[in-house]
């Protein structure tokens, strides 16, 4: 019970910051019950930023308005616990080209590894649930005068939210790296960080009610040699891409123009909850109008499915009957809360998005 506890608990905090993740908050699309509004202090008018649609990529970019932003995160249900959470390997197969530039690495498979039960090692396949979130919208400058060296840095990191912190991480302490435990996330081509512009560990405490629902958690749980944590700490590395690797996204976005450069920030090792996330741009010349850049982003975060599969343990505890861990993941709990990453994926995705969308416009 106490994996499932920590599940219901830390879902919404289990989000990373990804690429300037944490950014401030700057978007969302409607209210989503319960939920705070995302990152810092709303701008006025900023749901109308943010237009849903079922696609971002059937709609021609030269349509897009100034200071307008495409999203979706597919879902057609936003009350229904999963709605908008994908198997792992429905992702691989129906949207490959997706997965192949959203998942940690090339050939990523989902875990397996080895676990000890009362002393018995036994060998164990982890399923993982993949929510996917897609943005777009256009820079009134070219991409030759865009610096994608300006976000890829710790600086800009450490910027975007004061709930956040972060500190530079040396590529030899990479837990992948270094606990053999954490093999199976490990780079089959080339270590973690060794071409990155920035390898960084954060961590997020839990805010609002969260802490106290942890030791209540922990308290219930008395005896156990582990207990929940109540933050959610991640190693990440943010890079600027290659050319030949930024050259093949265009069949991602699906605009018309040439790749001219691409930014990702890949969440390899997660203390809790989540498996791997990745926050991705792409940029590329508006058609038929060169002065101007397209970006589609994108943000994929991949949550391990045995949590989502316990329910009835949490009506046995009256407090935490709110904790279901899909509604929170979803933002539909009244456990939702706070300026930051708490909120939820939904929410979350938008204001990342948004804000990365104003990091550019500034400069």
């Amino acid at each position: 019970m106490r994996t499932h506890l920590t599940a219901a608990l830390c879902y919404a905090l289990a989000l990373p910051h990804v690429a300037g993740a944490g950014a401030p908050a700057l978007a969302q699309a409607g209210p989503t019950p319960g939920t705070g509004t995302g990152m810092a202090a709303p701008v006025p008018n900023a749901p109308e930023r943010i237009r849903e649609v079922p696609s971002v990529a059937a709609l021609d970019p030269v349509q897009i308005k100034p200071g307008t932003i495409l999203f979706t995160d597919r879902r057609d249900n936003p009350s229904a616990p999963e709605n908008g959470l994908t198997p792992y390997l429905d992702w691989v197969r129906t949207r490959p080209a997706e997965a192949a530039a959203l998942a940690p690495f090339p050939g990523y498979k989902e875990p397996d590894y080895t676990v000890t039960v009362n002393g018995v090692a036994k060998p164990r396949h982890e399923t993982l649930k993949v929510y996917v979130a897609e943005g777009r919208f256009v820079v009134p400058r070219p991409p030759e005068a865009i610096d994608l060296s300006a976000y890829a840095n710790l600086a800009f990191v450490q910027k975007m939210d004061g709930a956040i912190k972060h500190k530079p991480l040396d590529p030899a302490d990479v837990t992948p790296t270094k606990d053999p435990a954490a093999a199976f996330a490990k780079r089959p081509d080339r270590p973690w960080c060794a071409d990155a512009a920035a390898c960084i560990e954060s961590r997020y405490d839990l805010e609002g009610k969260l802490p106290l629902g942890v030791k209540l958690a922990n308290k219930l749980e008395e005896g156990t040699s582990k207990k929940i944590a109540e933050f959610v700490s991640f190693q990440s590395e943010l890079r600027t891409l290659p050319p030949a690797e930024a050259a093949a996204l265009g069949k991602l976005t699906k605009v018309d123009t040439s790749v001219t450069g691409g930014l990702e920030q890949t969440i390899f090792w997660v203390n809790q909850i989540l498996r791997f996330g990745k926050f991705l741009a792409v940029f590329q010349p508006m058609p038929g109008d060169p002065m101007k850049t397209v970006v589609t982003t994108y943000m994929a975060l991949a949550i391990k499915a045995d949590v989502l599969d316990r329910k009835a343990e949490y009506a046995r505890v009256p407090v935490l009957k709110n904790l279901l861990p899909a509604q929170v993941l979803m933002g539909n709990s009244s456990f939702n809360t706070g300026n930051s990453i708490s909120a939820g994926l939904p929410t979350y995705a938008r204001n990342r998005i948004a804000a990365f969308a104003d990091a550019l416009a500034k400069r």
